[in-house]
């Protein structure tokens, strides 16, 4: 191994003259929203559902709004997609009698309320509304619902396969190596669950008993290659936690907040946060007894640049659940270990 400060070049970013992300070694996040609502624009627009069959006309005019968030992370290469967005989208229709004149012109909305990456292989909800409730402007409804929606469905789904691929992203990556858009991180276990096998750390860690009884204090020691802003950032971010953990996660950063990770499996709230030097939280399992939290203290210190050492201590630990599982404490700091500081260092490139 490299001395520090002698090692590959492309993981030093802020020394860089030009601030260049070479390769796309280091995280990078772009935003996708723009992007979404072009293409969205391009697919589910003017898409003709019916010209005269049954004397009906009918199809999508335009993009009336796409909301929520949007955005692709790269790391070495790899795309992680996330977006959670609501689409509306307008349509019109026409019914004529045999003699083709006009018996009614109708318009009406497709809402599209919740299309996210962790329901990606699954067709959305779709409504599709008319603004005219008379029997013409139902049967226009209906049928758009019988014709139109396994078409705008595919187009639907030709958006989400562009997105996993990179999405605007994407030709920035082309020529840089083989991507695999379809990779996914391994969905980590909850931390209380079964127990991990080991993996290489440089973890100093001590578990001891704390002088309440029933209740322990873990300890661990851990050294990332990065400055200490890096590891704070990503640990307020829950997108980064979505990213390195492929579960959902909601991390107020404000002092009081409450925070909710692996897919709400540990819950808790903000006691003191000082900007790239501390956390302090009330932390627990949805599985311990109801009320009970630990404490949590995160520091971060930097004794020489780009060396960033974060010291845990996880005071009132039960020794076991509500359940009876006494492995409360072994699988709380195994879960540390190798769920949140092994798979940072994994994920954003901060091992040793």
């Amino acid at each position: 191994m490299a001395k520090f400060g002698e090692g590959d070049k492309r993981w030093i970013v802020e020394d860089r003259p030009d601030g260049a992300n070479v390769h796309n070694w280091h995280w990078n996040e772009k935003d996708c929203l723009p992007w979404s609502k072009k293409r969205l624009g391009e697919l589910l627009e003017n898409i003709v559902i019916l010209e005269g069959e049954g004397g009906l006309w009918v199809q999508t005019t335009n993009i009336e709004s796409v909301t929520g968030d949007a955005y692709v992370n790269i790391r070495k290469g790899k795309i992680i997609p996330g977006y959670e967005i609501a689409i509306q989208v307008a349509w019109k229709g026409e019914a004529k009698d045999g003699s083709g004149n006009s018996l009614a012109k109708v318009t009406g909305t497709l809402d599209f309320p919740y299309v996210a990456d962790e329901n990606a292989d699954e067709d959305p909800e779709l409504k599709v509304s008319v603004k005219d409730e008379s029997p013409v402007g139902q049967r226009l409804r209906d049928a758009f619902l019988a014709k139109g929606k396994p078409i705008v469905l595919k187009k639907l789904a030709q958006f989400v396969k562009e997105f996993a691929a990179g999405g605007p992203a994407k030709d920035e990556l082309e020529g840089k190596g083989p991507i695999k858009a379809s990779e996914k991180s391994e969905k980590p276990r909850p931390l209380s669950g079964p127990v991990i096998k080991d993996a290489p750390t440089s973890a100093a860690r001590d578990t001891q008993p704390k002088g309440k009884e029933g209740f322990k204090t873990i300890s661990l020691t851990e050294k990332f290659h990065c400055r200490p802003h890096n590891l704070y950032d990503i640990l307020m971010n829950d997108r980064s936690w979505k990213a390195f953990t492929s579960s959902n996660a909601q991390i107020s950063k404000e002092k009081g907040g409450m925070f909710s990770i692996f897919d709400g499996a540990v819950t808790g709230v903000n006691v003191k946060l000082e900007e790239n030097k501390l956390i302090v939280q009330k932390w627990r399992f949805n599985s311990w007894a109801d009320g009970h939290y630990s404490n949590v203290i995160l520091s971060f210190e930097e004794p020489e640049v780009g060396l960033t050492i974060v010291k845990l201590t996880q005071t009132d630990v039960p020794d076991e659940d509500r359940y009876g599982n006494a492995t409360v404490v072994e699988n709380t700091e195994r879960g540390w270990r190798d769920l949140i500081f092994h798979k940072i260092r994994a994920v954003f490139g901060f091992g040793l």
